[in-house]
């Protein structure tokens, strides 16, 4: 066989047979989610004035602009406070399920529903944070992000030590009668709203929910009746590439974001004299430290750095994939300015968005230590209240990267 072949059958190998990035399909589930969590607690006082009865933007505007743009959101199901206290509280436990990895593909369709819900209802309300929760929110429901720091991950590795030890491990596999009831729910509502109308005007979601609630039904009966069967093969490969392209397709996001924040910054003359980090440190809006903010302010040649460095970097990330090291620390430098951002700016959701976002790259060592260093915490916490967790190498995720591998999934050298 040639080489070329062999390379390409190498690489069809790889995307069929793995879901790649587990690690960072991981920090994308729990950062998204954790995001949102914090925002909706952080916003629970004011849920009735920025998306329930009493916001500004009417729900008879909202369903004018909804009956014009076609987009899904279950607070148009009904106008009244009730159904808004229940749509809220399911996109907070949403979140909460999701970020913990509880039966991780159903919480991510329901994570998925809590954000168009509130983010549909009420468009003003949002930023670019907000924008790419909406983007990454659809995208999560495709990828297996459960596989590792997760309860699904847990309960897997509990199947396969109970399979190992001669028991019927995976009679209820996958999900147990937990799943088995949760997919009959969401199947008699994904009924009932299909009827009703209530999924939007657009085609792209009902094909969507249904082909995930039909999948979802054929990967538990053929895990149940014929786990080793040619069947469960061709699923396996379908959910594999479904994830891989998914993944694909977020870091084109990540890049496409940085891009052309990078190229639009450069056509302005505030940015092209260095000056343009001056007048967001000057808003009162966004100077939550007045004195810092000043600080910084007061400093010209500080301003025109972090102004030009900002634009060099988001235009120049992009085209550092294929360098491991130069990426590296790019991303580095993105993460830092994004939490300055944080702390400069208020804007700690927006900032926390990107983050997450730009946790996509992250080498797998790296998550794989962080994950040993959070694993390690949480046994001396535990140890400290006299209980210690059974170690769990491949529920919790921590596993050994093989030696000088990034692993970090596809586009990177």
């Amino acid at each position: 066989m040639p080489h070329q072949d062999r390379v390409l059958a190498r690489a069809i190998q790889r995307v069929t047979a793995s879901a790649l990035g587990p690690y960072q399909s991981a920090v994308i589930r729990i950062g998204f989610s954790g995001t949102f969590l914090l925002f909706l607690l952080r916003e629970l006082p004011h849920r009735h004035e920025m998306y329930g009865p009493d916001a500004p933007w009417r729900w008879d505007l909202a369903q004018q602009l909804i009956s014009g743009n076609q987009a899904f959101t279950a607070l148009m199901w009904s106008d009244g406070a009730l159904w808004f206290e229940i749509v809220y509280a399911l996109a907070l436990l949403s979140s909460l399920l999701l970020m913990l990895g509880w039966h991780t593909r159903a919480a991510s369709v329901l994570f998925m529903a809590g954000v168009l819900s509130l983010q549909n209802r009420s468009i003003f309300m949002g930023d670019g944070g907000d924008n790419v929760i909406h983007l990454m929110a659809i995208y999560l429901v495709l990828t297996r992000c459960g596989q590792v720091w997760s309860l699904d991950a847990r309960r897997a590795g509990n199947r396969e030590s109970a399979a190992g030890e001669g028991e019927d491990g995976g009679r209820w596999a996958p999900g147990g009668p937990a799943g088995v009831m949760l997919w009959g729910v969401l199947g008699a509502v994904l009924v009932g709203a299909t009827v009703a109308g209530g999924l939007g005007g657009t085609v792209w979601l009902p094909v969507l929910l249904w082909a995930l609630w039909i999948g979802q039904g054929a990967w538990w009966a053929v895990n149940r009746y014929a786990p080793r069967s040619e069947l469960r093969t061709l699923l396996d490969v379908i959910a594999n590439l479904a994830h891989n392209a998914t993944l694909v397709v977020i870091m084109a996001e990540v890049c496409l974001i940085y891009a052309t924040a990078g190229w639009y910054k450069v056509q302005g003359s505030r940015w092209q004299d260095g000056t343009a980090l001056y007048y967001p440190l000057k808003l009162e809006y966004f100077t939550p430290w007045p004195a810092l903010s000043d600080l910084l302010a007061s400093s010209g040649v500080m301003v025109m750095v972090l102004s030009y460095a900002t634009v060099i970097v988001q235009v120049a990330f992009p085209f550092t994939l294929f360098n491991r090291r130069v990426k590296n620390f790019l991303l580095g430098a993105m993460i830092c300015e994004h939490a300055g951002i944080a702390l400069l700016l208020g804007l700690p959701f927006f900032s926390m968005a990107m983050i997450t976002a730009d946790a996509v790259f992250l080498p797998t060592a790296f998550l794989v230590w962080l994950g040993g260093r959070v694993s390690v915490g949480r046994q001396r916490l535990f140890r400290r209240r006299g209980r210690v967790p059974a170690p769990r190498a491949a529920a919790d995720g921590v596993e050994a990267a093989e030696p000088g591998d990034d692993g970090t999934p596809t586009l990177v050298g």
